[in-house]
């Protein structure tokens, strides 16, 4: 079984247990945590991923880094998937965790990349937008500076993508030109 597919298992799990008990956002926080940690240090995800590294030498580093501040719900699941020998698949897990957060939640994740930061009216516009394609109750904006844009946008909901980049206007002016359909009459 792909671990994807194992991921995805483990992370629902994780999330009806924390529902019935009432520790979701305690969860999602936890999650959250070790996903940003994870980014910020990659020797946690050699180590997680590395083979030679025993099961209890894992656990022993996530208690370390999450003992005092992570809900004892998450502490617990940290345990099994050791005891299960299945560390290398703990940041999917979180990941996945977070996907299926916010469909419980409603949230729609969309990705915008201008040339400058956004201001709070953009960004209330850039979420309705996003209210609109989705049909989700709230969003969240990953917000990208790229100046190669030159101006314009794009927004990136799900699989949709709206490019309105004055790059991309140039290009496709570009090719338009390449492929001259007229022929002079000479």
């Amino acid at each position: 079984m792909s671990n994807q597919r194992v991921a995805s298992r483990y992370a629902k799990s994780i999330m009806e247990l924390s529902l019935e008990k009432g520790r979701l956002e305690e969860v999602h926080t936890d999650f959250l945590r070790l996903t940003a940690l994870a980014e910020s240090n990659h020797e946690l995800n050699l180590v997680l991923k590395n083979p030679i590294v025993g099961s209890d030498k894992k656990l022993n580093v996530l208690k370390a880094l999450f003992a005092k501040s992570v809900d004892p719900l998450t502490m617990t699941f940290f345990e099994i998937i050791s005891r299960k020998n299945r560390e290398e698949i703990l940041l999917d897990v979180a990941r996945e965790f977070e996907n299926q957060y916010n469909l419980h939640m409603s949230i729609q994740v969309a990705e915008v990349t201008t040339t400058f930061p956004l201001d709070d009216t953009l960004r209330k516009e850039f979420a309705e937008v996003v209210k609109e394609v989705s049909g989700k109750k709230s969003v969240q904006l990953v917000e990208n500076i790229n100046p190669d844009l030159i101006g314009g946008y794009i927004l990136k909901v799900n699989d949709r993508q709206i490019d309105e980049s004055l790059s991309s206007k140039l290009r496709q002016l570009k090719t338009q030109f390449i492929t001259n359909h007229y022929e002079s009459k000479i």
